[in-house]
């Protein structure tokens, strides 16, 4: 009797209540979570979905569309660092400056964007070997940010845009490591919630996702190693000390490298005439600083001195653009805080006639004496700005952090410190692939102007030598037409020689230097 009244009680507690549906269990009305089901079975004979079902993925996660979604804000905030670094290359924004060379910023920035771009195009595929190589990646990059904060010339090059470059790449790489986990322990967790055990097998357009994201991650740390190689021939170079001394100039923004031999003055106490050099397309210290020495040693001159122009052997970049007159306006503060006064006589080769006019122009009563050593005509700014030069020194510059020349050159060339810094190789440097991209980015609107006006304000009465080359002037007619102008620089022209045998870098014969020395003595006494 007491049992039945018991079974009366235990029905009528149930009565009201619906009965779960075919299928389904008292569980499957609590809430869902990351460990419950999301979509019910399609199939009710069966607890489990097909592996091959779309509702079987990783998205069904917060989780990972949480990695997602943080991810898409590191590109979009990657590719705005990223566009700013490639304007830089042509216009410096406001605290982007770099005084080294800033393709390496750029390169890493690249890196940091492509990095994100491939975790985001093979999200929902994740590969162990990806991981490895995305981990690869972001130690040397991390090395690579420690060796540009460690060497002084380093960090005084890169400053924070490259340093802060460096770091973002290694950080987003150990992103893609972090997400590409997630996604894996995502995708597993759903198999064995849906399915009933994680899926082993993956499809042909799995394994063409992971083949292409193997490929391009192993590019980039190929490109990485190649760029720490050349970071460190930049920290041993930043060791050679240079002949002379380094001076801030525009606000101590940049230094500039001034280098002086001889006494200012003679016995009597009175100043001496000073050989100012200015460079052509090449740095002053490969060949005519050998050429001044040497004179010095003659007796035909008795000092003489030479700046590197920004991004050229010694001397930082400067900010872009960067015209002729910027140039003079750098070399007379770098003049003035080293104490120098002149009197000059303005020795200069190929474009660099064009900056030792423009200072001429504005330093009259201190010049002496101009010598043009085969002068580039400003009519001919139109080659060195000509878009196609500009592009190709862009890519140059561009691929410069790669070091491919550079590494060769040390590996099995044997090339030293000084044969990047300033000598045979120096050309292959990214800060005077830089130098050349802005003086070639303003050739023939800014730097033309600040030449034109030059010579309208030039003292006319200012002694003048020109000294061409032969094989130009037999090769190009317009550039014996363009001599024969620039010797009515000035109404007060000593000599204007033709060298017959001589090239372009006239004092690279024994008759040209000869004639240079000579001429130089002359405008000196």
């Amino acid at each position: 009797m007491k049992r039945f009244w018991a079974q009366r009680d235990t029905d009528s507690d149930r009565i009201g209540q619906s009965p779960p549906p075919p299928g389904r269990t008292s569980e499957d009305h609590a809430p869902a979570n990351e460990h419950t089901r999301l979509l019910p079975n399609r199939v009710d004979s069966t607890p489990y979905l097909s592996p091959d079902d779309p509702a079987v993925s990783p998205y069904n996660l917060w989780t990972v569309r949480a990695v997602r979604w943080v991810t898409v804000a590191f590109t979009c905030l990657t590719f705005v660092w990223w566009v700013l670094m490639i304007v830089s290359n042509f216009i410096t924004p406001p605290g982007l400056h770099v005084r080294g060379s800033p393709f390496f910023a750029f390169a890493y920035a690249s890196i940091a964007l492509l990095t994100l771009i491939v975790s985001l195009l093979f999200f929902s595929v994740p590969s162990r070997l990806a991981r490895i190589l995305s981990i690869v990646n972001a130690v040397v990059l991390l090395v690579d940010a420690v060796v540009i904060l460690v060497v002084p010339g380093l960090r005084h090059a890169e400053i924070w845009a490259g340093v802060a470059s460096a770091i973002w790449a290694a950080l987003m790489a150990i992103w893609f490591v972090t997400a590409d986990r997630t996604v894996q322990w995502g995708k597993a967790e759903e198999e064995r919630r849906l399915t009933g055990r994680p899926e082993s097998r993956r499809t042909v357009v799995e394994w063409v996702e992971i083949m292409l994201s193997t490929i391009v991650l192993t590019v980039m740390a190929l490109v990485i190693v190649l760029m720490t190689l050349t970071l460190t021939l930049r920290a041993i170079d930043s060791g050679l000390a240079p002949p002379g001394d380094r001076y801030w100039v525009d606000g101590d923004r940049y230094q500039i490298h001034l280098y002086c031999f001889g006494n200012k003055t003679d016995a009597a106490g009175t100043k001496v005439t000073t050989v100012l050099l200015e460079g052509g397309e090449d740095t002053v210290e490969n060949g005519l600083w050998q050429f001044a020495d040497n004179a010095v040693r003659n007796g035909s001159v008795r000092r003489f001195c030479f700046a590197d122009r920004p991004g050229m052997a010694w001397s930082d970049s400067a900010p872009s653009p960067f015209s002729a007159s910027m140039a003079s306006d750098a070399l007379s503060e770098t003049l003035s805080r080293a104490g120098e006064e002149g009197p000059w006589v303005l020795a200069s080769a190929g474009i660099g006639s064009l900056y030792s006019r423009v200072f001429s122009s504005r330093h009259g009563d201190e010049v002496r004496g101009i010598l043009m050593i085969d002068p580039l005509h400003e009519d001919f700014l139109l080659r060195t700005g000509a878009p196609g030069r500009g592009f190709i020194l862009w890519f140059r510059g561009v691929i410069s952090p790669c070091g491919f020349d550079r590494i060769l050159g040390a590996l099995v060339s044997g090339r030293r410190a000084v044969d990047r810094v300033w000598g045979r190789s120096s050309y292959q440097s990214g800060t005077t692939i830089f130098a050349k991209l802005q003086e070639s980015l303003v050739a023939d609107s800014l730097t033309k102007r600040d030449v034109v006006s030059s010579r309208a304000i030039q003292d006319k009465d200012t002694p003048l030598v020109v000294i061409s080359s032969g094989q130009q002037i037999r090769r190009d007619r317009d550039w014996e037409d363009k001599q024969r102008d620039l010797s009515h620089l000035t109404t007060n022209l000593q000599r204007w020689d033709i060298v017959d045998d001589a090239p372009h870098r006239v004092w690279d014969t024994v008759g040209g230097r000869e004639i240079i020395e000579k001429r130089l003595k002359e405008l000196v006494r």
